[in-house]
């Protein structure tokens, strides 16, 4: 694509313009503003460096568990949080920070009289500090007698009321700091992500797996069969893809002995549609293991998907809507042909033309555009009828060759590989293979992809010589594995969209 063949950009927006006519025509944010100010003219900054909490609302809740209604203290505690309920003019303040709530007491007998105007222009919303004595209160609430309070920020924005929350899905994606400060929920689901990512992490390297970094910027299409985004690089003058995949990189370090166990998880791109199970940004985990074959790839697989789903819940299973999940290995293991053929009664093995298999697609009511191999027909047979009724975790074996230009031969049928996808609830999570370290075999494959672009396949890969090259020099045997973080988060968390489980998912242009 030429600087010329690219479409013009939309005008663009005045936001400047647009944020002005916004904040003043909100009546609630000039009343924030107006306190804002009046904080500033009794001394005050609204908006101070730093701040030193020393306590937790969840450690304190625990600490005091035991403390009889009614009772004082002598213990002083230190606490920082945003203000999530106000009573009785500030008299009572429900604090929350990232631990719980704590509920907090200001009055006269304890507070300066500076300290009390400054309750006094105090909003929800606004994050502050306070310092005094723990008691519980004779209604049996865990209670501070604010000796000191300070604003730490003034939120000039209310938040949405209370009792309803943030429901409007689109604001919650678009506007995911709302979200998370309104739905517990929402923070539970990506501090899980973070605990999955972390455990997966922690299993790899304790298995001797080196973690690595590759390249986002690629100058040739490979790796996987997806659409690309394309962007220019000015001063080499020359198009760029953001990487659909990692693989040819990562393997080209096996070749080069870095190590015999690389891993990577970080970012792909991919131009695709929106979905609840796409994203054009989502995040990989792609692992390669010298002189391993597809057959310990899948065993690795069950190991990783035992231990995150302990990770997230403290259980290999996982509850999805109305059906449990168990992750505990080892997985059945089926070969793609034989469940079809479980499914419809047809055996493609025995269909020895893309003719043949097509026309057997056609009578099952299969979508079929006419332009399908073998291979293909096969896979969209068992898409449309078998992939939706794979409930336990399963690994689907024996992908044919047509699909799977990066994968080993099966000795036994050259039509088929050493590749598998793993599926849990009809959801594809991760897909492996023993890798193909033919350079011959290779390059004819690739020569393929390119026939297949050429004839209109726009996400077939490109020729990738050097890729070639590199294994002339020599890859030992090597098994791969490609796991979608995205779509595992969302099954060990109950999640119904990908964007419930991508902290800033894409989404559309407003307005």
């Amino acid at each position: 694509m030429t600087e010329s063949d690219r479409p013009a950009p939309p005008a663009p927006r005045d936001e400047i313009a647009e944020y002005r006519a916004a904040a003043a025509a909100n009546q609630f944010r000039q009343a924030r503003v107006d306190k804002l100010e009046a904080m500033k003219r009794l001394g005050i900054d609204p908006y101070p460096a730093h701040f030193e909490p020393k306590d937790q609302a969840g450690a304190l809740a625990a600490a005091y568990a035991e403390l009889p209604v009614g009772q004082l203290t002598e213990q002083s505690a230190t606490v920082a949080g945003r203000i999530r309920a106000i009573r009785n003019s500030g008299m009572f303040i429900d604090l929350h920070d990232l631990s719980g709530k704590i509920q907090i007491f200001c009055h006269k007998d304890f507070l300066a009289p500076e300290q009390l105007a400054l309750v006094k222009l105090l909003d929800l919303g606004d994050i502050i500090g306070v310092t005094g004595i723990v008691r519980r209160t004779p209604a049996g609430e865990l209670t501070i007698n604010a000796g000191k309070v300070d604003i730490l920020t003034k939120a000039l924005l209310p938040l949405p009321e209370k009792y309803h929350g943030l429901q409007d899905q689109e604001t919650r994606y678009r506007q995911r700091y709302l979200d998370l400060i309104m739905n517990p929920e929402s923070r539970e689901t990506l501090r899980k992500r973070s605990a999955i990512i972390s455990a997966l992490r922690g299993l790899l390297i304790e298995r001797g797996f080196l973690e690595v970094e590759t390249p986002m910027l690629h100058g040739i299409l490979g790796g996987a069969s997806a659409k690309p985004f394309i962007t220019h690089h000015n001063a080499l003058d020359m198009d760029l893809y953001l990487r659909i995949a990692p693989e040819l990189y990562l393997k080209r370090l096996i070749v080069g002995g870095l190590s015999d166990k690389v891993f990577e998880i970080n970012r792909n791109f991919r131009n695709e549609g929106l979905s609840p199970r796409h994203n054009p940004e989502f995040t990989m985990m792609e692992l390669y293991w010298a002189f391993a074959d597809y057959r310990d790839i899948m065993g690795i697989v069950e190991a990783i998907m035992e231990c995150v789903a302990r990770a997230a819940n403290g259980t290999p299973e996982a509850h999805y809507g109305d059906r449990v999940l168990n992750f505990t290995g080892p997985f059945r293991r089926r070969a793609m042909h034989e469940l079809v053929m479980d499914k419809t009664g047809i055996d493609f093995l025995a269909l020895d033309s893309a003719e043949a298999a097509r026309a057997a697609a056609k009578a099952l009511g299969c979508k079929i555009e006419g332009h399908e191999n073998w291979g293909q027909a096969l896979e969209v047979v068992f898409e449309e009828t078998v992939e939706h009724e794979l409930i336990q975790p399963i690994h689907v074996t024996h992908h044919p060759r047509d699909i799977s230009p990066l994968a080993k031969l099966d000795p036994k049928e050259p039509r088929l590989t050493e590749r598998f996808e793993t599926y849990a609830n009809g959801i594809e999570l991760g897909n492996g293979f023993s890798e193909l370290n033919d350079p011959i075999d290779q390059f004819e494959r690739f020569e393929a992809q390119v026939k297949l672009r050429e004839s209109g396949d726009d996400e077939a890969s490109q020729m990738d010589a050097d890729y070639v090259t590199a294994l002339e020099y020599g890859l030992p045997p090597t098994g791969g594995l490609g796991i979608g973080i995205d779509r595992l988060v969302m099954l060990l968390t109950d999640s119904p969209s990908i964007r419930d489980v991508i902290a800033f998912p894409t989404m559309r242009p407003q307005g």
